[in-house]
């Protein structure tokens, strides 16, 4: 280390740090990146947001998914700065969530909130993000007349006068800026072709421009954890009708049927996933983006794991499945064409494109016998009932195919398979033909369950 060089140590050398870990870490989000590069992610947080203090992390985070190829749409809203404006000026209203009436001094005020917000959002993204990941990036942020709107008109007969709706959202002009690997930033106001502007509600504009972009994803950034279970925890995943039945039932906070109520209409109208994440908790867009539960609620048409057959496509992700386990011996190794050659027994499981989890099934049909095989689960998914539920679709095609006896071979998983019905045989419980397969120097433990009438 030169005088010149701080004394510092990198992450790899620091003590403690696991470098598989890491190793280990970076593969399972590489998928990730792929398939998300090149898709467009519209990102909607609040004036709620600024007023936290958590711009300049979420810049950062932001950046870095702009530096893996993923297109950006940022809407930003400013109500609670809305609110400061007129309280200063000495208005008596105040601005809640949705349609807000809004008279020439509010939308004033909405224009000077706005105005702020977005030159502190610039501001962060051209400072260079020193001592970040992305130090020294330089990020282009372009902001624009991309919203033609419409006034909101008299409801219930009151007249929102400047408050306004989304008419129309220039997708070429959109798309043009994101495919030269610009961010575009949206402000909660939009114009008419009169030249008159209008106070939008951000969820509104974010919804309205991802559903006109078919983005991959749609992200509220809340102050509220996403959609909780009765026990406490978040949940991570609804397909939209379950969404929708909650509700309707009314069982949520205010804050989060709020929200939920867009990200349910963004499904219904195409959008791939939309997600409820915590903007209290740092670095909560990376982690619901690039984990597999995810912070927060995702909202989806129908729920993405997917028990599915293995296809040619999906060998190159079984092998990265298998290999570490016949690394260490507790499988026996198979070459990529015996895989090739038997995909159509395996079975997948998928999650947002990324498969962690698989199965085969070999049937003995001349002795009502099959075998289950390369039963696995990435790590980062065990004890969360990925393997129970691999077990019970092989089951299940076992008796389709008139199997009577399910049998599996191990070295190191023997009470797993006790747990689950098996019970310990012997080799000459097994079919002549896997008999003279066997091989006897891995002194494998054979388990035999019987399948119930389907």
């Amino acid at each position: 280390m030169s005088d010149l060089e701080p004394d510092t140590v990198s992450a790899l050398e620091a003590p403690g740090f696991a470098a598989a870990q890491f190793v280990r870490w970076f593969r399972d989000v590489a998928p990730y990146v792929h398939a998300f590069r090149g898709k467009t992610f519209v990102v909607a947080f609040g004036g709620e947001l600024v007023q936290a203090g958590a711009l300049n992390a979420l810049v950062q985070d932001l950046s870095l998914l702009s530096s893996l190829g993923i297109k950006l749409v940022l809407v930003h809203g400013s109500r609670p700065q809305v609110n400061e404006q007129l309280r200063l000026k000495g208005y008596t209203q105040q601005f809640d969530r949705g349609m807000a009436p809004t008279d020439a001094a509010a939308l004033e005020c909405a224009k000077e909130a706005a105005g702020e917000i977005r030159l502190d959002i610039e501001a962060a993204f051209s400072q260079g993000l020193p001592n970040t990941p992305m130090s020294n990036a330089r990020v282009r942020v372009i902001s624009g007349n991309f919203v033609t709107a419409k006034p909101a008109g008299v409801f219930d007969g009151v007249d929102y006068q400047h408050f306004g709706l989304v008419r129309k959202v220039d997708v070429d002009a959109l798309r043009f800026a994101t495919e030269r690997h610009s961010i575009v930033l949206l402000s909660p106001l939009g114009f008419s072709p009169t030249g008159d502007a209008f106070n939008l509600a951000m969820e509104e504009l974010a919804t309205s421009v991802a559903v006109a972009l078919r983005a991959e994803k749609l992200i509220f950034l809340t102050e509220t954890q996403g959609v909780m279970n009765d026990d406490g925890t978040v949940d991570t995943e609804l397909a939209r009708v379950d969404a929708d039945a909650m509700l309707t039932a009314g069982s949520l906070d205010e804050d989060t049927a709020f929200f939920l109520r867009y990200a349910s209409l963004a499904v219904k109208r195409g959008v791939a996933r939309a997600h409820l994440v915590p903007f209290t908790l740092d670095g909560s867009v990376l982690l619901e983006i690039f984990t597999h539960d995810g912070v927060g609620t995702m909202v989806v048409e129908d729920t993405l794991d997917d028990l599915r057959p293995a296809t040619l496509d999906d060998v190159g992700a079984i092998l990265s499945l298998i290999e570490p386990l016949e690394t260490d011996g507790t499988l026996v190794p198979r070459p990529r064409s015996v895989i090739e050659r038997d995909v159509e027994r395996f079975t997948v499981l998928e999650h947002d494109g990324v498969i962690y989890g698989c199965a085969a099934l070999y049937p003995y049909p001349e002795n009502q016998m099959a075998e289950l095989a390369c039963l696995i689960v990435h790590p980062e998914w065990q004890s969360t009932g990925e393997g129970d539920l691999l077990l019970r679709h092989m089951e299940a095609r076992a008796r389709a195919l008139g199997v009577k006896r399910l049998f599996a071979l191990t070295t190191r998983t023997s009470h797993w398979f006790v747990k689950r019905g098996f019970v310990q045989g012997g080799v000459t419980d097994l079919p002549p033909q896997k008999q003279s397969a066997i091989n006897k120097s891995r002194n494998s433990h054979i388990f035999i369950k019987r399948l119930a009438s389907g």
